[in-house]
């Protein structure tokens, strides 16, 4: 029944997402050897506008650029190959960078790992051992909370201030012990499924859900957090790859909304893996249809930036409640991991391109505005692929 009812629950998703128009995602090109051990690299293409590109590449590393700060890594994946990468000084190949929010496109991956192999129905109530039965909150599906629009009352992005800011408390203040205990005791101020908010406890609660779900009976929060770890390298990291360092809470919890250190090369496989629609290597990662999910607007009508745990581009207008990172309308198929103080993952299809880049600002909306700026003239240097 349970195979059933997760098939079931993986149609829908697929069948969701075919609603909306997406981009074909490219598949790997033919005897390229996939970057598991080692990333092959090519030269640039010739289709490169190479004044384009280079006047972008100076504006990064010239120094901490007075909106979107320190350039600290660039990588530009075309074709299945690294055409292009850059550190800033200090840093290099070997270097792990964190992630901060790009981790929530990271527990997308997990949650989608977990539904492949049975242990998470996404249309099913997700739960929290801190409500009590018939709490509201304990009704709320899976894709709700991934899709943010759970209807918590949290407050991150537009805070006043830092003491102001849900995350300031949560992951260094009274909550910093236990997060979990923290996000479940946020009341809700909207009805779930209606409008869409960002929402790191909520991520820090699918976090606690999936450990829960992997790790049923912990010894201690030493054996909750190893063997979680031993299950995500299993599940997801170690078939791409990828040799992350993951951060846990004192209760053997991941974040999940944050706290992940990868390089620059396993940040692009994680991209890579998503421009590949989950598949690696002959082999699925994430269900079928999961990437499209991610990639698909939710249902909140307030927002058309946001799919489920990936940010979106919108294909007419800025975007709302917030611009959109990347500008440029021809490039509406782009979606993209983002963490704090300018840290991005963007995935192309219609360009079977993804960029990397992390680094360091202290701006807010400014900032964002001028690294998106930055981020859309250097991927619209490079010419379109099409899909064979």
């Amino acid at each position: 029944m349970l195979r059933r009812a997760l098939l079931g629950a993986v149609l829908m998703f697929a069948s969701g997402a075919a609603a909306q128009t997406l981009h074909p995602l490219p598949p790997q090109p033919a005897g390229l050897a996939w970057p598991t051990q080692d990333w092959q690299t090519a030269p640039l293409p010739a289709d490169v506008d190479r004044a384009a590109f280079d006047l972008a590449v100076t504006e990064a590393f010239a120094g901490v650029h007075p909106q979107f700060g320190e350039t600290r890594a660039v990588l530009v994946v075309q074709s299945g190959r690294i055409v292009f990468e850059r550190y800033g000084e200090g840093y290099g190949r070997e270097t792990r960078l964190v992630s901060w929010s790009v981790a929530k496109s990271v527990t997308h991956a997990l949650v989608g790992a977990a539904v492949l192999q049975g242990r998470v129905a996404i249309d099913t109530p997700m739960g929290s051992p801190h409500w009590r039965a018939g709490d509201r909150r304990a009704s709320i599906t899976w894709r709700d909370w991934l899709n943010m629009v759970d209807g918590q009352d949290y407050l991150e992005i537009g805070a006043p201030s830092i003491l102001a800011n849900d995350v300031t408390h949560m992951l260094y203040g009274r909550g910093r012990g236990d997060t979990a205990r923290f996000a479940a005791r946020l009341p809700l101020i909207h009805d779930p499924g209606a409008h869409w908010n960002y929402n790191s406890a909520g991520t820090i609660l699918i976090a606690d859900a999936l450990t829960r779900t992997i790790v049923p009976d912990p010894q201690s929060a030493t054996d909750r957090r190893n063997r979680m770890r031993a299950w995500m390298q299993d599940s997801l990291f170690g078939r791409i790859g990828m040799n992350p360092i993951v951060e846990f809470d004192p209760q053997g919890l991941f974040y999940g909304s944050a706290q992940v250190w990868a390089t620059g090369r396993d940040w692009a496989r994680f991209g890579y893996l998503y421009l590949r629609g989950g598949v690696w290597d002959g082999e699925r990662v994430l269900p079928e249809g999961w990437v499209d999910f991610a990639r698909s607007r939710g249902p909140g009508a307030n927002t058309d930036i946001y799919g489920a745990h990936w940010w979106l581009t919108p294909s007419q207008g800025t975007g709302r409640p917030q611009r959109s990172l990347i500008a440029d309308l021809s490039m509406s198929d782009a979606f993209s991991a983002q963490g704090h103080e300018g840290q991005i993952i963007v995935v192309v299809p219609s360009k079977d391109l993804v960029l990397v880049r992390l680094g360091r600002f202290d701006g807010g909306a400014e900032a964002w505005d001028a690294l998106g700026d930055w981020a859309t003239r250097l991927i619209g240097a490079f010419g379109a692929r099409r899909v064979r």
